[in-house]
């Protein structure tokens, strides 16, 4: 029996060093640093899990292999980044960080127990999430630095967009964004079509429905950081009114969920801004894009010069 025992535990502890070896095998080495598999992992783990991929399924290789290999194009970006950022002398400091802590708690209407709750729960800690916030404001330095200042948005240009979008553009300040996250097992577009026709607000829908946050609170996310939206979510509340209520649209594979503008305690719609009430806001619009687009030059142009070895 002891001799049986001693082989079990021979086999596992050679297993688990399999998996170790194989997690700090070396997935790519960038100017002379190296990123780990373990590394890689990490960092796709939360597109792996939206997308529902299983690593370990054969047939869900090649879906796997693309999240991986867009998740090394990050982190590649990132090192770069935070190498560029160490050569110009660019820091962040922690109180930079706390800030943007704050923040989002302020944003979500949580205290800080109930945060760090809300991440444990998505397989997040405090340390990892502060150093996802401490690369995002290096990158937003360095972009300011090196991409910012060559970014012209012209009169004309502005002149145009108000044009074409002036019955589109009201005051930003102020508007809130409710969410409502329907469950799997919910018949999503026949509560949608209440909303739409009235028969259901969505604050009510909210309330009854979602299994997102603040469903008590008719999902109200707060006032939108319109600054701090990421590409996707810019784009889809860019173009909405205050009081527009988007389409189903999916959050996960099978989470469907929708969106709403609005303005706390208004009875009507907004009024839309004028030309020179609408320039700050159309500079942004505008800004953004061309900002995106030269900072992918930029990155271009440290890839260049770097060093970079993929071994995925």
């Amino acid at each position: 029996m002891k001799k049986i025992l001693l082989s079990l535990l021979c086999l596992l502890v050679m297993t688990t060093c399999a998996e170790a070896a194989q997690l700090n095998n070396v997935a790519a080495v960038v100017n002379g640093k190296v990123i780990t598999m373990f590394d890689l992992q990490k960092a796709a783990m939360p597109d792996l899990a939206r997308a529902r991929l299983n690593p370990n399924d054969p047939k869900q290789s090649k879906k796997v292999n693309e999240v991986l290999r867009k998740a090394l194009d990050n982190l590649i970006i990132n090192m770069l980044v935070e190498q560029e950022a160490k050569r110009l002398g660019v820091t962040v400091s922690d109180s930079e960080v706390d800030q943007e802590l704050i923040a989002i708690m302020k944003e979500r209407r949580l205290t800080r127990a109930q945060f760090e709750a809300q991440l444990k729960r998505q397989g997040l800690s405090l340390a990892e999430l502060r150093e996802t916030f401490k690369s995002n404001i290096m990158r937003q330095k360095i972009m300011g630095m090196q991409v910012g200042r060559k970014v012209v948005v012209t009169p004309e240009e502005i002149q145009a967009y108000y044009a074409k979008h002036k019955n589109e553009l009201f005051l930003r300040d102020g508007l809130h964004m409710g969410l409502l996250v329907y469950h799997p097992n919910t018949n999503a577009s026949s509560i949608a079509a209440q909303i739409k026709s009235g028969k259901l607000s969505f604050a009510e829908a909210a309330r009854k429905y979602s299994v997102g946050p603040n469903k008590e609170k008719g999902g109200d996310m707060g006032p939108v950081e319109w600054d701090k939206l990421n590409p996707e979510w810019s784009e889809r509340l860019n173009d909405m009114r205050p009081g527009d209520v988007t389409p189903l649209f999916n959050i996960q594979k099978n989470i469907k969920a929708q969106v709403m503008l609005f303005r706390p305690g208004a009875t009507g719609p907004d009024k839309p801004l004028t030309l020179e009430e609408a320039t700050p806001q159309i500079d942004a619009i505008l800004r953004r894009p061309k900002a995106m687009e030269r900072f992918e030059d930029y990155v271009g142009q440290l890839r260049s010069r770097a060093v970079i070895d993929i071994r995925l």
